[in-house]
C-alpha cells in the first residue's frame, strides 16, 4: 500500500477517531470509517475450521454456522505433513471467504512443555521446529485465497491454570531456543497479517506490556510488520500495552480503554507519534484486508462433501500406529468372520477439543458405521457401547456384556479415550490417565480376547501403562469429523498408516520435564526445565520412554542407507548437503517420515544429545527406494548464549543423525565446523577465556609467567588450585588483587591486545603492566595471603631445608622422629606441618605443641 496515502489518511483523522480504532468495534469486528476508505475487519476462530458465530457474543462462546471440522493441531501435526497443512489452510481459508471472513484466529504454535495443559489439542508439538514450520505452511495456504492469520498465543501460553495472572519465569536460553523459536520461523517466513498476544507475564511483566517482546524481538529482529493484537479480554493496562507495540484491543469494549489513550495524550502524558505508529499500521490492515476481499471472491458455495474428504485425508494421513503385534492389523476379510465394535467413542467419536475453537461439523463420520460398510456381507459385526462417560454411575451390566461379546469375538476393536469434559481451553488436566472404567475395560477384554486393538481419541497424550495387554494400538488423537472414515480405512489396509508422534508418550506423568513446576503456586510458575522440553529432556536423562518422538508404524518397514558423499564441511557462510536413501523392504506402498536431528557428543555447552533440524515426507513404493537430501546452514547447530545475547556455535566435530525417531536414528555422519567462534575479550572476560583463541593463549602464557616471576620460588606456582583460580578470575579483578601492579589502564591494554592484529613477537610481561617494580605478595588478597616466611602452614620439605625453622623444631623433635617412616612419608608427600599434626600418629605431637611451634615459626619472622 502506499505509505504517503497513509499518512495522510491518518492526519485527515481527529484524535477521537484516531483513538477509535485501537480497539475492535464488536466482539469479532473492527472499527470502519467509510470516508477514509477503512472498512471493518471480519474475524472469526479458525485454527482447525470456521467457527462464525450466528449473533454477537463476545463474551460467550456460542455455536456458529456449519464449517468442515477438520483433525484439530494435536493430530495433524502427527502427519508431519508441510504441503498438507497448507491444503488445510488454503481449504479453511476459502470456507472464510464464503463466510465473509478476512483473518483467521490460528494457527495456534505454542510449544506443549506439559501433557497436562488443556489446550495442548490446539498446539501441535513438544518441538518448536515441527511447530513453526506447520504453522507457516498453514499461515501461506491461507494467505493464496487471500485470507489471513493470526499467530497465537505469543508467548508461552503454555497452561490454562490461572493463565490470565500467571507469571511463568523462563530463562533468556529457553525462551530464544524453544518458546519463541516457532513463532520465529512462522513469521519470518509465513508473514501472517497477525500476531495475537497471550494473557501470561513472562519474567514479572505481560507479554502484553512488554516492549522487549512486542517491538525489539517481534519487529525489530524479526521484521514482522502486520498488527499485533490482544487476546479475548486480555488487557491490563491498554496504555502500557500501547506503548509496547500492541495495536488492536479485542473484543470491543464501547471505547472504555480508548478513553484511557485520548486522556494520556491530552495530558502529556503518553506522545501522539506513538499513537500514529499504532494507526497507521491499523489503517494498513484494514486495506490490505479490503485488497484480498477485492482480488479473492468470495466463493458462492461450499463443496461441502470435497472439503469433508480433505478433512479425511488429513486425518488418514496423521493416525499414528503405535503397537501391531503379530500383524494383526490390517483386517484380513478372509479370516475374520466375527468382529466386534466396543466402546461408546467407536458410534459417537470425540473429533475436536472444547472451548472457543469448537466447530459445528456439516456432517460427522461414526467410525462404527464407515467400519460396517467395509466389513460388508462377510463379516459379522459385533456392536457394544461397553461404557458411559460418568465415572459416577455403575455400569458392572455394560462391562460384563462387552466383555462376553469380546469372548466369542475373532477381532475386537476397543475404542476408548478422554471425555469432553477432560480437557478443554480455560483448565489443565490434573493426571494423564484413562477413566478407571476403560482401563479396567480394556485389561478384562484382552484377558479373555487377546486379539484385540485399542484405538484412542484424546486431545492430549495419556498414560499407556496397559500397553502390554492388546495386541495393537492406534493412536487417533481427535480426528475431525471425517475421522470415523479414516479409522476405518486404515484398519482395513485400504490406506496405510503414515503418522508419526508430534510429541513424547512418557513412561508415566511423574518422568515429565516440567512435572515438580506444573502449573505453578498461586500466580507464579518456573520453567525450571528451561530447554530440556520433550524429547530433549527424555534424551538427556536417559529416561525410558513408552513411544519417542517422531516414532510411528506402517503395514510395510523401511530401510536406511548412508550415501557416499564427500566429508563435511562447514564454514560460517556456507551451506552442506546431506543424503540417505530410504528402501521400502515391505510388500505394501508406503510414507516414510525422514527425520533429521543434529548434536555434538563433546559439547562444552549444555545442550540437548539431538535436535530436530529437518524432515521429509516421501512416498516409497513397494520394493523400491528414494534418495532424501537436506540442505543444512551453520543456525542448525547453534545455541543461544544469554551472556552474548545471539546465537552462537562451536567448532569442531558435530553429529547428524538420521532416522524414523529420535530414538531410532540409523544414520550417523560427522561434520566439521571449522569456523571457531571469536568472542571478543572484554574487561569483565574470565582469564580462562584467553584460551580460546592463539593470541590470547600467547598473552596468558605472558601472564602467567610474569605471575610466577613476581611471586618467587616456592610459592606453589604449580598448585592446581591456584591455577584453577587464576583462570576463573575476571579480568577486571586483577586490578584489585595486585597490589597496584595491574591498573585500569594495563586492562585496557590487554584486552587491546588481544582483539587486535598487532604482532606479539615482542611482548613481555613489563611492557603489559607498565611496571618494572617486583612486588612479593602478588594475589594476597585474592588467596588470603601467601606467606613467604615460615610457618606451621609450610609443607614439611620447606621446614627441613631451611635452617632457622630446623633450628625451632629440633627442640621438639629428636633425630629420630625426623628419620621415622610416618614423617619421611609425609615429607615427601609435600604435606603440610599443621596437615601432618591431624594425619600422623597422635604420640608423635599434640594440637598444644603445634601451637607453640607456630608461634616460634612466627617469631622468626620479627
Amino acid at each position: 500500500m502506499d505509505e504517503t496515502l497513509v499518512r495522510k489518511i491518518r492526519r485527515n483523522m481527529s484524535l477521537e477517531e484516531m483513538v477509535s480504532l485501537c480497539s475492535g468495534n464488536t466482539g469479532w469486528e473492527t472499527v470502519g470509517y467509510p470516508k477514509y476508505g477503512i472498512e471493518p475487519v471480519m474475524m472469526a476462530d479458525g485454527p482447525h475450521g470456521m467457527r462464525v458465530e450466528e449473533g454477537d457474543d463476545s463474551l460467550g462462546v456460542a455455536e456458529g454456522k456449519p464449517a468442515t471440522c477438520f483433525p484439530p493441531a494435536v493430530l495433524s501435526a502427527c502427519s508431519w505433513d508441510e504441503g498438507l497443512l497448507e491444503f488445510i489452510g488454503k481449504t479453511i481459508a476459502l470456507e472464510a471467504r464464503a463466510l465473509g471472513v478476512d483473518l483467521i484466529l490460528g494457527p495456534g504454535i505454542n510449544v506443549k512443555r506439559s501433557p497436562l495443559c488443556g489446550r495442548n489439542f490446539e498446539y501441535f508439538s513438544e518441538d518448536p521446529l515441527l511447530s513453526g514450520q506447520l504453522g507457516k505452511s498453514f499461515i501461506l495456504g491461507a494467505k493464496s485465497h487471500g485470507v489471513g492469520c493470526v499467530v497465537k498465543h505469543f508467548l508461552a501460553n503454555s497452561q490454562e491454570t490461572r493463565r490470565m495472572t500467571i507469571d511463568e519465569k523462563i530463562d533468556i536460553r529457553a525462551l530464544r531456543e524453544i518458546y519463541l523459536k516457532p513463532f520465529e520461523i512462522a513469521i519470518k517466513d509465513g508473514k501472517p497479517m497477525a500476531v495475537m498476544s497471550s494473557y501470561n507475564s513472562i519474567n514479572g511483566k505481560f507479554v502484553a506490556q512488554s516492549r522487549y517482546f512486542l517491538t525489539r524481538v517481534l519487529r525489530d529482529e524479526w521484521g514482522f510488520d502486520g498488527i499485533v493484537m490482544s487476546d479475548w479480554n486480555a488487557v491490563n493496562d491498554r496504555v502500557k500495552e500501547l506503548v509496547a507495540g500492541m495495536d488492536l484491543e479485542m473484543p470491543g469494549n464501547g471505547g472504555i480503554n480508548n478513553q484511557k489513550i485520548f486522556d494520556r495524550i491530552k495530558e502529556g502524558k503518553l506522545r501522539v507519534t506513538l499513537l500514529n505508529e499504532r494507526v497507521e499500521r491499523l489503517i494498513r490492515f484494514s486495506y490490505l484486508a479490503k485488497e484480498n476481499r477485492r482480488f479473492y471472491a468470495a466463493p458462492v458455495d461450499i463443496e461441502t462433501k470435497g472439503h469433508h474428504q480433505i478433512a479425511k485425508l488429513a486425518a488418514v494421513e496423521s493416525m499414528v500406529l503405535l503397537k501391531n503385534e503379530d500383524s494383526i492389523l490390517p483386517i484380513e476379510r478372509k479370516k475374520i468372520k466375527r468382529l466386534a465394535i466396543i466402546g461408546s467413542m467407536a458410534f459417537d467419536p470425540r473429533y475436536q477439543g472444547s472451548g472457543s475453537s469448537k466447530i459445528n461439523p456439516h456432517h460427522i463420520d461414526s467410525p462404527y458405521e464407515h467400519i460396517k460398510i467395509l466389513a460388508g456381507d462377510d463379516i459379522s459385526v459385533l456392536p457394544h457401547q461397553g461404557y458411559i462417560h460418568d465415572e459416577v454411575v455403575e455400569q458392572a451390566h455394560l462391562e460384563d456384556q462387552a466383555v462376553e461379546l469380546a469372548k466369542n469375538a475373532q477381532l475386537v476393536l476397543l475404542f476408548v479415550g478422554l471425555p469432553d469434559h477432560d480437557e478443554s481451553e480455560g483448565y489443565d488436566r490434573t493426571h494423564i490417565n484413562l477413566p478407571d472404567k476403560q482401563i479396567a475395560l480394556i485389561k478384562k477384554i484382552c484377558k479373555v480376547q487377546p486379539e484385540t486393538v485399542v484405538i484412542v481419541q484424546n486431545g492430549g497424550v495419556i498414560d499407556m501403562s496397559w500397553e502390554h495387554a492388546p495386541k495393537a494400538i492406534v493412536e487417533m488423537f481427535l480426528g475431525g469429523q471425517a475421522g470415523g472414515d479414516a479409522i476405518a480405512k486404515l484398519l482395513f489396509g485400504e490406506n496405510n498408516f503414515c503418522g508419526k508422534l508430534a510429541e513424547t508418550i512418557p513412561m508415566k506423568l511423574e518422568d515429565t520435564p516440567s512435572y515438580i513446576n506444573f502449573p505453578g503456586i498461586q500466580d507464579e510458575v518456573i520453567f525450571g526445565e528451561s530447554i530440556f522440553v520433550g524429547y530433549r529432556y527424555y534424551d538427556y536423562t536417559k529416561k525410558k520412554v513408552r513411544f519417542p518422538f517422531g516414532f510411528g508404524l506402517s503395514y510395510t518397514t523401511f530401510a536406511y542407507e548412508k550415501l557416499e558423499q564427500p566429508a563435511l564441511v562447514l564454514n560460517s557462510d556456507g551451506a552442506v548437503t546431506v543424503k540417505c536413501r530410504v528402501a521400502n523392504t515391505g510388500k505394501l506402498n508406503g510414507k516414510e517420515i525422514v527425520q533429521l536431528y543434529t548434536g555434538k557428543d563433546n559439547s562444552k555447552i549444555k545442550r540437548p544429545l539431538r535436535e530436530l533440524r529437518g524432515f521429509k515426507k516421501v512416498t516409497v513404493p513397494a520394493g523400491k527406494s528414494v534418495e532424501v537430501s537436506f540442505v543444512l546452514g551453520l543456525d542448525d547447530f547453534s545455541f543461544y548464549n544469554p551472556t552474548t545475547k545471539r546465537w552462537e556455535h562451536e567448532s569442531g566435530i558435530h553429529e547428524i543423525y538420521i532416522g524414523a525417531s529420535s530414538r531410532d536414528l540409523a544414520i550417523v555422519y560427522p561434520i566439521e565446523i571449522t569456523e571457531k567462534l571469536i568472542r571478543p575479550i572484554t574487561r569483565f572476560a574470565y582469564i580462562s577465556d584467553f584460551e580460546r583463541t592463539e593470541r590470547g593463549q600467547k598473552v596468558l602464557k605472558i601472564l602467567l609467567d610474569g605471575f610466577k616471576e613476581i611471586m618467587g620460588e616456592g610459592q606453589d606456582t604449580d598448585d592446581a588450585f591456584l591455577i584453577a583460580m587464576l583462570k576463573n578470575t575476571p579480568l577486571r579483578k586483577i586490578v584489585e588483587y595486585s597490589r597496584g601492579i595491574f591498573t585500569a589502564e594495563t586492562i585496557d591494554k590487554v584486552v587491546t591486545l588481544v582483539n587486535s592484529d598487532e604482532p606479539l613477537d615482542d611482548l613481555t610481561f613489563e611492557t603489559l603492566v607498565d611496571s618494572k617494580e617486583k612486588k612479593k605478595g602478588f594475589f594476597e588478597n585474592l588467596f588470603g595471603g601467601r606467606d613467604e616466611n615460615v610457618s606451621i602452614h609450610s609443607k614439611i620439605k620447606d621446614l627441613v631445608e631451611n635452617d632457622q625453622a630446623m633450628f625451632v623444631l629440633r627442640n621438639y623433635f629428636d633425630d629420630e622422629t625426623f628419620a621415622s617412616e610416618y614423617l619421611q612419608l609425609a615429607i615427601k608427600m609435600g604435606v603440610t606441618l599443621d596437615k601432618a599434626q591431624k594425619l600422623l600418629p597422635e604420640d608423635f605431637f599434640s594440637e598444644k605443641m603445634l601451637k607453640e611451634i607456630d608461634k616460634e615459626l612466627r617469631s622468626l619472622a620479627k
